[in-house]
């Protein structure tokens, strides 16, 4: 058996908390790879909305288990509160017993967020755009040797460990910005929001994961962001903190390169973006504020509005060369209902010439998008259940871009609900 991968093609928020939701029945185990409680996959399913940070969307199902993995960082507090969030609608965690949560994965320390907060502060206005929920720190002193581990909170020593690590931090705070906001209350939740974690499965992640394939049992490894956001890969430095392309599915979850089989990639319809960064065919016009408006696009963690613009087949095409990607899900088909006229980015305009991929450097060097006119469609999308009521003009949207990628779109959101899931192939 292969673990089938399932990640973002774009900037994030392409809907991939939705997809995992309606392919986790099919699959014995969840595993998220990376990222942190920046993430924001919602899901909406018999009348209900939830927005998981942490928590892998297979959650939901009685017969999957799901996995945090060692690739993730993990903000005890945020944790606690998913998981609290959830009991308070029904799905008792612990008691399902559906939830593992790797010993490798690191720990986010309330002091985390504060040198977060303060280098953002710092920038000015060249900051990134952070969420400021303490990721990036907590990425760099994982890096930098210097991390607490999930595993160190069974250790006696662990709050030693813990003041050693937050010592440093505040003299960081102390030395580079001249000051350290009280976070008192914040620790006291975080040691209350360990105990809680303490009493789910810890796990080897990588022993387990392949010891899951040794069965024969289905594995997916869900992804956060998106690839243009990759820190080896994506618009650099307007990127996150960990490798969200397939790459980072293997050391994310400690398994070999060769037990990966299918690559799941996920993008819009058009194209979205949060924080700051380049992006080349962003709309600040009434479209744009009208792909916001009817898309309802803003951040599932943040509220942050999105930046919003048509789609981006150069990036595309990138992204799907550094992931591998075998099948793909177009989401958000709906929102773009009522357009006569849609868009497509086939090439940049870019240091005078005209290029069809995405060149080292688009954040200090413009990469002015060229566009092709295509037919919009007026149909409303939502009720549609059989193939047979696509729209011909979505359909033909459908064909040129399978045709301009090269790979083809197994899956089609119509709709935020799991029910507005199409299967084209």
């Amino acid at each position: 058996m292969a673990v089938d991968v399932l990640l973002g093609l774009q900037w994030g928020d392409e809907g991939k908390g939705k997809i995992v939701d309606v392919l986790s029945a099919g699959y014995d185990l969840i595993a998220r790879f990376q990222g942190g409680p920046n993430a924001g996959h919602t899901l909406e399913f018999d009348g209900k909305k939830f927005v998981l940070n942490t928590i892998p969307s297979g959650i939901f199902f009685e017969n999957t288990m799901n996995l945090i993995g060692n690739g993730v960082v993990i903000d005890p507090i945020t944790l606690k509160k998913e998981i609290d969030k959830l009991k308070d609608a029904g799905h008792d965690l612990l008691a399902k017993g559906n939830l593992m949560i790797a010993k490798k994965a690191h720990l986010i320390l309330p002091t985390h967020q504060l040198l977060d907060a303060a280098s953002e502060k710092r920038m000015g206005e060249g900051k990134i755009g952070s969420t400021l929920k303490g990721i990036g720190p907590t990425y760099m002193d994982k890096t930098g040797r210097n991390g607490l581990r999930v595993g160190d909170t069974t250790l006696p020593d662990f709050k030693e460990r813990y003041q050693k690590l937050v010592d440093k931090h505040v003299s960081m705070l102390t030395s580079l910005y001249g000051e350290v906001a009280d976070f008192s209350e914040r620790e006291q939740a975080f040691f209350e929001a360990v105990e809680l974690i303490n009493k789910f499965q810890l796990v080897d992640s990588e022993h387990l994961v392949n010891s899951y394939l040794k069965q024969g049992k289905r594995v997916l490894a869900e992804g956060a962001q998106g690839t243009m956001l990759d820190i080896d890969f994506g618009s650099y430095p307007f990127v996150t903190s960990s490798n969200t392309t397939t790459a980072g599915a293997c050391t994310g979850l400690g398994i070999a390169p060769n037990k990966i089989g299918e690559v799941i990639g996920i993008f819009k319809a058009y194209c979205t973006r949060v924080g700051g960064g380049p992006f080349p065919t962003e709309l600040n016009d009434e479209t744009g504020e009208e792909l916001r408006r009817i898309g309802h696009e803003f951040g599932a963690t943040t509220g942050r509005p999105r930046r919003t613009g048509w789609i981006d087949l150069p990036a595309l095409k990138y992204a799907i060369m550094l992931n591998g990607v075998t099948q793909m899900v177009m989401t958000k088909a709906d929102v773009l209902s009522g357009f006569d006229k849609i868009y497509a980015c086939t090439h940049y305009n870019y240091l005078g010439e005209k290029i069809d991929y995405m060149p080292y450097d688009i954040c200090c060097v413009e990469a002015v998008p060229v566009l092709k006119e295509i037919d919009g469609w007026n149909e409303d999308l939502t009720g549609i259940t059989e193939l047979s009521e696509i729209p011909a003009k979505l359909q033909s949207y459908i064909d040129y871009l399978e045709k301009e990628l090269e790979v083809p779109i197994k899956y089609l959101s119509v709709g935020p609900d799991r029910k507005q899931t199409l299967v084209l192939h």
